[in-house]
């Protein structure tokens, strides 16, 4: 059965880019929305995160658990999904500072 399903992306190639608007309509950039059953699902993601490069995408897809969705990342992000006794939530991950680039007066 057919279901909701959301990708969002961040510096991906144009080619991930374009693999995806077939079948997801492409709300704003990197945002996409449709409606693909679990197969159709699973092998674009598969594509997507096997083409993602140097940059990130998420996708956010109907589960049966305590939150009605699953979260799924590839790449490189400050945010980290974290499995909490079955509930997904989110940490932000610190941003990593140059020291040799920061000039103390």
């Amino acid at each position: 059965m057919p279901n909701m399903t959301v990708i969002a992306t961040t510096a991906v190639p144009d080619h991930v880019r374009g693999a995806i608007s077939r079948w997801m309509t492409e709300t704003m950039p990197g945002l996409y929305v449709g409606t693909l059953s679990r197969r159709v699902r699973d092998e674009l993601w598969q594509a997507v995160s096997g083409t993602v490069g140097a940059g990130a995408a998420v996708m956010l897809c109907p589960e049966a658990n305590e939150q009605g969705y699953a979260l799924q990342t590839v790449g490189e992000r400050r945010r980290a999904p974290v499995d909490f006794d079955g509930l997904t939530l989110v940490a932000m991950n610190p941003v990593e500072i140059d020291n040799e680039s920061v000039k103390t007066p």
